[in-house]
Order: C-alpha cells, then sequence, then structure tokens
C-alpha cells in the first residue's frame, strides 16, 4: 500500500513533468538529449528505466517517484524542492524565507510580500535555498494575500511612461507558459538578468513556446529582443505598482 505522502509526491511529479514538457526540455521522442531515456539516466540512473518513468505518470499504475529521486530531479532540472518534497510554492519558484509567526520583528511589520533589490532577486541561484532572510523586509497591501509574492524597484527608462524609474513593482510567479498572456506586463528572469517587459510568446512550427519577445514601453530609445526559454526561466506577473507622491 503506497502512502498518502508518497502518492501526493507523484502528483507533483506529474505536475512538474508536464510543465518541463511544456517548456521543451522534455521531449519524449527526442534523440538529441531531451528524450525519455535521457531523462530516465539523469533521475533514475539507467537511460533504459523510461518505462519506470512512464509509469510514474500513469494515473492507472501504483507506482509512485520515491524522495530520493525527487530530490534528484530537482538538482538536475532546478526544480524548486520546497515544492516537489513539501508542496510548498510553486514548482520553478525560488525558495521564499520562512515568515516569521509574530505580527511585528522590533518596529518593523511583517507580511506576504518579500520586498527585495533587483540584484539580488536576479542573482538567487535556482538551488541555493532563496534569499537570506536579514537581506529581505515583508510588508503587506490590503486585498492582496497569498504567496509567491515579490517586490523589487525599478531601474531605468525602458517601461516609461508606465513604470517609472524607481518605482516598485510587485509580481506574482506564474508556472507555466501557458499562463501568459500575450502583451501584458510581465519580470521575466534567466540567466542571471531579470527584466520587466511586455511579453509576447515566440512558438516553433510544433506549437512550443521556445522564445519569449520582450517589448519596452519606451520603444524608441529601447528594441525589443528575444530570450530563450530554459528549465531555468522564472516568469512574475506584475500585479501592481507602488510609485513615490513626492
Amino acid at each position: 500500500m503506497i502512502r498518502e505522502d508518497r502518492q501526493q509526491l507523484n502528483e507533483r511529479f506529474v505536475r512538474v513533468f508536464d510543465l518541463l514538457e511544456e517548456r521543451g526540455v522534455i521531449v519524449k521522442n527526442d534523440r538529441n538529449g531531451k528524450g525519455m531515456g535521457d531523462f530516465a539516466e539523469k533521475v533514475l540512473g539507467n537511460r533504459a528505466y523510461g518505462h519506470i518513468i512512464r509509469a510514474y505518470l500513469n494515473p492507472d499504475d501504483k507506482r509512485c517517484i520515491d524522495y530520493r529521486q525527487a530530490r534528484i530531479l530537482c538538482r538536475e532540472y532546478g526544480v524548486n524542492e520546497s515544492y516537489l518534497i513539501d508542496g510548498i510554492g510553486t514548482p520553478f519558484g525560488f525558495d521564499l524565507p520562512p515568515q516569521p509567526t509574530e505580527p511585528f520583528v522590533g518596529s518593523k511589520r511583517t507580511g506576504n510580500i518579500v520586498f527585495t533589490t533587483v540584484e539580488a532577486f536576479a542573482g538567487t541561484a535556482v538551488d541555493a535555498g532563496g534569499f537570506q532572510v536579514e537581506d529581505c523586509e515583508y510588508f503587506n497591501i490590503p486585498g492582496l494575500s497569498g504567496g509567491g509574492v515579490v517586490a523589487f524597484p525599478i531601474n531605468g527608462n525602458s517601461m516609461e511612461p508606465i513604470i517609472q524609474n524607481g518605482d516598485i513593482v510587485i509580481c506574482r510567479e506564474i508556472s507555466g507558459l501557458s499562463e501568459i498572456k500575450d502583451n501584458k506586463i510581465y519580470a521575466v528572469k534567466n540567466n542571471g538578468s531579470l527584466w520587466v517587459k511586455f511579453v509576447q510568446r515566440l512558438a516553433d512550427r510544433k506549437g512550443r513556446v521556445t522564445h519569449l519577445k520582450l517589448i519596452s514601453a519606451n520603444h524608441l530609445e529601447h528594441d525589443p529582443f528575444e530570450e530563450e526559454v530554459t528549465e531555468y526561466t522564472r516568469l512574475y506577473q506584475v500585479i501592481r505598482r507602488i510609485s513615490d507622491l513626492h
């Protein structure tokens, strides 16, 4: 009898696998390093074990991924271990520091939104366990609850007049490319860089999104450009903007 926690772990594994497929990181019949055998070799240690991966993915099969294999998957494919192992956060999100249980720490009020800098956010390694607690501040905004929310100040004029230099944007992570709505504003974290832009999805002939077109509001000074989607691409929808009223 498979324990309930293992069943839940396997359900999260199936979701992660589907998202990796959506991103083109896994292509089941691929022969160039992205196929099921390649995935099995990285996670299970043997490329001939693709049938075991398929068993994990089959809702009618009782076999489930174990915790050791799940941790290997997180390490090899940049998956958020807190999500896969414990069901906390989102599949590809950074690990937020634990929120204090007290409503006040010293003279600072805590909240559900992590405030950080662009440099700290962009530079956070996928497997580094997230930000250091002392480098973060928390705050609340009425009507904005839930986890996976980060805020940081904007540097530069590329999104003027919509977002000004010095404004603070508040973003919530999305887990899948299918959640992107073309020509909406997102924070795109990729290869140690972070951009806040209008986003358009670019698909290949098979309809799979392989790149994102990033477009500035200030198009006279900043040309659009494309970024490849990889297993390390992180996407955050901009949901609020805070401006200096002075």
